[in-house]
């Protein structure tokens, strides 16, 4: 498991990542700041650099308040604030375990996202 911490201007998320092909993928790629925008009302939504590793994920992903996600389908993160349906081609990389309250705002917002522990070995890359 990795622990990241999220800053959005003045404020802090942390989180949790799970030890998948996905979420290693994710860390090679911070620390990175991206610009998180509203989708549906229920997600922020930033488009990665680089695209994930989707080896050994499930189809698709029920989402639920404070989930980290990859889209697939269009290579972006999605991080959600509303409980939302099966979305196929959602990949789960972990949560927020404090600080959801911090997204919601309107707009756009940028978001510097970075690893602070690694609780376990990322292996050979």
């Amino acid at each position: 498991m990795y622990t990241l911490q999220i800053l959005l201007g003045h404020n802090t998320m942390t989180a949790t990542l799970k030890n998948t092909a996905a979420s290693r993928d994710f860390i090679a790629q911070l620390p990175m700041t991206l610009e998180l925008k509203d989708y549906a009302s229920t997600e922020k939504v930033a488009d990665l650099p680089q695209k994930l590793s989707t080896q050994g994920a499930p189809d698709g992903y029920e989402p639920r308040v404070g989930d980290i996600t990859y889209y697939a389908p269009w290579g972006n993160l999605a991080i959600f604030y509303r409980d939302f349906g099966y979305s196929r081609g959602l990949v789960n990389l972990g949560r927020i375990i404090e600080g959801t309250e911090n997204l919601n705002f309107r707009g756009a917002m940028s978001a510097t996202i970075e690893i602070v522990a690694d609780e376990s070995s990322i292996g050979n890359q």
